[in-house]
């Protein structure tokens, strides 16, 4: 699990000073690759892009009042937030169901979404590369005038600050990772231990990014 945009989360109900480590599967579809630990306590970061204010129709990651799972830990429910100047999210205010906890959950609460997070205290910086196509056209020797008319200027996005589980840790160039909801990513043959590369090699379909493209774009019409 890797938190590109990352936003914290305090769990208010969740014991201070308390580390716990929780078991998620390495391969979901090798069960004899194993389990790897996980840290959880009472700060989490969790994608910015995950919570939303006013949940728009279709949205069900975390907003006030709603509960949703994190990945291989706890279902939790956000209770408040605060706002920058800019209104973006600063911090948000959860409580966890202890009963909930994965692979022992008899809360009987239900969710309609499972997001990723990673533990402030334990979280490992890296650096992540995004790489799209290089063109923005399928064919630009089929167009009219300079191919490089056509180069995508976002072909590539450097995400400086993301935040990692341990696990990657020992991450060495040429290991391959899929990133929980993000995609396929190998370390940079660039990458040291002091400093984390990844670059993404596939990408992976997003229902709700498509669902709220398509309502903007009926929006405009």
């Amino acid at each position: 699990m890797v938190v590109l945009d990352p936003v914290k989360v305090i769990i208010t109900n969740y014991p201070e000073g308390k580390t716990e480590m929780l078991t998620g599967e390495i391969n979901p579809e090798n069960a004899e690759s194993g389990v790897r630990e996980i840290p959880f306590s009472r700060e989490i970061w969790i994608e910015r892009e995950d919570f939303m204010e006013v949940p728009e129709k279709g949205f069900h990651r975390l907003s006030p009042g709603l509960y949703v799972r994190l990945k291989s830990a706890y279902i939790i429910k956000c209770d408040s937030f605060e706002m920058n100047q800019d209104r973006s999210v600063k911090e948000i205010r959860c409580s966890y169901v202890p009963e909930s906890r994965s692979g022992h959950d008899t809360s009987g609460i239900k969710t309609k979404s499972v997001i990723h997070w990673a533990e402030v205290k334990n979280a490992v910086p890296v650096e992540i590369r995004l790489y799209d196509r290089l063109f923005r056209v399928e064919n630009p020797s089929a167009e009219e005038g300079d191919f490089k008319d056509y180069i995508n200027p976002n072909s590539l996005e450097i995400v400086p600050n993301a935040l990692a589980e341990p696990f990657l840790k020992s991450a060495k160039p040429g290991d391959k990772f899929q990133f929980l909801r993000k995609g396929y990513f190998c370390v940079d043959k660039e990458s040291t231990s002091t400093k984390l590369i990844f670059n993404r090699t596939v990408t992976l379909k997003d229902s709700w990014a498509k669902e709220h493209l398509k309502g903007k774009i009926a929006e405009s019409i």
